[in-house]
C-alpha cells in the first residue's frame, strides 16, 4: 500500500507532462518557422533590429534579401587594391675630426641618411601600375615605396600633383594589378553605407565602416577644395590617399582629412569626390597638370535673408555679386543680380556644389547655365575660359608663365640653398622674366606677399596683381637673394 501511494501521482505526473507538451505542439505546428531577430550595431554604435530567415542570402549588390547591407563582398574586393605609401626624406650626415679640419684643412666625410619617414595610403586606378593618392602624403619626398597587399614593394614615379585638390597620381612598373573601377560620387546619397580602406598608423589593409554624413562639406580652406563627402567611417593618420567605396565596392572618393581636435579620429572624416579626382587624374596623366575651367565671377551663396535684404524673390542659388569684365560669363550675357540655379542641368545651391561641378570641366568646354533674372528664368550657353581668359587648353610644357618654364625643387638644391619652398626657372625665353633679369638657375621664393611652392601659386600671385606691380624675391645660383621688380603690362 505505501508503495502504490507514491507510483500512482508519480504516474499521474508524467502524464500530465505529455499533455501540457502535446497541447502546446498542437498550438504552434500550424506556424510558419520562425525568424530569428539580429542586433547589428553600426559604426555610430545605435542598434538597429532586423527581422531575417535562416536563409537569406548575400549577394554582391551589397544587400541581401532582407534588406540589410552587407559590406563584405565590397571590403574583399577593396582591399586587394589599396596599398601602403611610405615616403622617405633624404638628408646628409656629416662625419670628421674639427681640429684635423682646421689645422690640416680635412675635408668632412658626407653620407645620405633617410631624415623622415611618412606613411599613407593610395589606390591603384589601373592593371599597369597608376595608382591615385594625397598630394600632403608625398610632398617633400625624395624616395616613395609603395607595398601592395601581397607584400610587394615597388619605387614609385611621381606622374604629376594638384595642391588645389591634395590629389597626386603615381606610377610603378608593374602588370596585372587588382585595381578599383570608379563609382559616381553625384550619386551618393545621405545616410549610404560606405566603407573606409587603408593604412591607419600603418596598419595595412585595414577596414572600416560608416555613412555618408554628408555632401558637398566646406571645411574653412584647409585646401582650396571646397566639396568634401562627409563620413563617420574612422580615419586616422596613415589613411589619408586610401580609399572611400559603396556598397558595391566602387571607388567613390579618396579619404583625405578629418576634423580632430586632437590629431586622431573623432567623429569626422572627409574624402575628395571620386569625379573631382577622377578628372584631376586625367589631367595629369595627360597633360602634366590640371586644366581648370574659369567663369569669371564673384558670387556668394542666396539665404533668405540676404533675399530679403537684396529685394529678390528667390531664396536660394548662386548669386553673382560681380561679372569679370571679359570673362566668360560677362561674354555668355551673365549680369549682376543674376541667380544661378543650374550647372550643366544639376541643381547648385550652395557654393561648396559650384565648384564640385564646374571643376569637372576644362577651358573650351560650353555648357548651359540656367539662372533666375527678375524671377524669370533663363539659360545661357557658356564657353569656359582657363586662368589667363582664353578658352584653349594649356600645353604640357609651354612658356605661359612670362616666358618661364618652372620646377619645384629637389633634395640637392633644397639643402645646397636650405630653402623648403620655391620654384626654379628651369628654361626661359623672351618675356617679363628675362627682361627684368632672371635667368635659368633662379629660385623664385615669393612674389609681392605671396611664398610660391609650385607652379601654380606662381600663376596665382601673378594674376592676383592688382596694380600691374610686381616684386620678386629669388635666389640666384650662388645662393645670394636677389629681388627684381616690374609691370605686368
Amino acid at each position: 500500500m505505501k508503495t502504490m501511494r507514491f507510483i500512482i501521482p508519480l504516474l499521474l505526473g508524467i502524464a500530465g507532462g505529455f499533455l501540457a507538451f502535446w497541447i502546446m505542439e498542437k498550438s504552434t505546428g500550424s506556424k510558419e518557422r520562425a525568424t530569428i531577430q539580429h542586433e547589428i550595431v553600426g559604426p555610430n554604435l545605435t542598434k538597429q533590429v532586423v527581422q531575417s530567415s535562416i536563409s537569406d542570402t548575400q549577394n554582391n549588390s551589397g544587400t541581401s534579401t532582407a534588406g540589410n547591407t552587407d559590406l563584405r563582398y565590397a571590403a574583399k574586393k577593396t582591399v586587394q587594391a589599396v596599398v601602403n605609401v611610405k615616403t622617405v626624406q633624404i638628408g646628409r650626415a656629416y662625419t670628421g675630426n674639427p681640429l684635423l679640419e682646421y689645422w690640416f684643412g680635412n675635408q668632412p666625410q658626407t653620407r645620405e641618411v633617410p631624415r623622415s619617414i611618412g606613411i599613407g595610403s593610395g589606390v591603384i586606378i589601373s592593371s599597369d601600375g597608376y595608382l591615385i593618392t594625397n598630394n600632403h602624403v608625398i610632398d617633400g619626398s625624395d624616395q616613395i615605396v609603395v607595398t601592395l597587399n601581397d607584400k610587394r614593394e615597388f619605387d614609385a614615379k611621381i606622374i604629376g600633383r594638384d595642391r588645389n585638390t591634395d590629389i597626386a597620381l603615381l606610377k610603378i612598373e608593374a602588370q596585372n594589378l587588382p585595381f578599383l573601377e570608379y563609382g559616381n560620387s553625384d550619386d551618393v546619397e545621405l545616410g549610404e553605407w560606405v566603407l573606409a580602406v587603408g593604412n591607419p598608423y600603418n596598419l595595412n589593409s585595414t577596414v572600416t565602416a560608416g555613412i555618408i554624413s554628408a555632401k558637398a562639406r566646406e571645411l574653412g580652406g584647409q585646401i582650396d577644395l571646397e566639396s568634401f563627402l562627409q563620413t563617420d567611417a574612422a580615419v586616422n593618420m596613415g589613411n589619408s590617399g586610401g580609399a572611400l567605396v559603396n556598397a558595391k565596392g566602387e571607388l567613390i572618393g579618396i579619404n583625405t582629412a578629418i576634423q580632430s581636435p586632437t590629431g586622431n579620429y573623432s567623429g569626422y572624416a572627409f574624402a575628395v569626390p571620386v569625379n573631382i579626382a577622377r578628372k584631376i587624374v586625367s589631367d595629369l596623366k595627360e597633360f602634366g597638370k590640371v586644366q581648370r575651367a574659369v567663369l569669371g565671377i564673384r558670387m556668394g551663396e542666396l539665404t533668405p535673408t540676404l533675399a530679403k535684404k537684396l529685394g529678390i524673390s528667390e531664396t536660394s542659388g548662386i548669386y553673382v555679386g560681380e561679372v569679370i569684365t571679359g570673362s566668360a560669363a560677362q561674354k555668355a550675357g551673365i549680369q549682376t543680380g543674376d541667380v544661378i540655379q543650374r550647372l550643366n542641368n544639376t541643381e547648385v545651391k550652395t557654393v561648396p556644389e559650384f565648384h564640385e561641378q564646374l571643376v569637372k570641366y576644362n577651358p573650351g568646354n560650353t555648357i548651359p547655365i540656367t539662372l533666375k533674372r527678375n524671377g524669370k528664368e533663363k539659360t545661357v550657353r557658356v564657353e569656359l575660359q582657363n586662368t589667363y581668359g582664353e578658352t584653349t587648353l594649356e600645353e604640357k610644357d609651354n612658356f605661359g608663365i612670362l616666358g618661364a618654364i618652372v620646377e619645384p625643387l629637389g633634395k640637392i638644391d633644397r639643402e645646397r640653398y636650405n630653402l623648403n619652398k620655391g620654384v626654379k626657372i628651369k628654361e626661359i625665353r623672351n618675356g617679363k622674366f628675362k627682361a627684368a633679369g632672371l635667368s635659368e638657375g633662379y629660385i623664385i621664393v615669393r612674389v609681392n606677399n605671396s611664398f610660391i611652392y609650385d607652379s601654380d601659386d606662381l600663376k596665382k600671385a601673378l594674376l592676383s596683381t592688382n596694380d600691374d606691380g610686381v616684386f620678386v624675391t629669388a635666389v640666384n645660383p650662388k645662393g645670394r637673394v636677389e629681388y627684381f621688380a616690374f609691370s605686368l603690362q
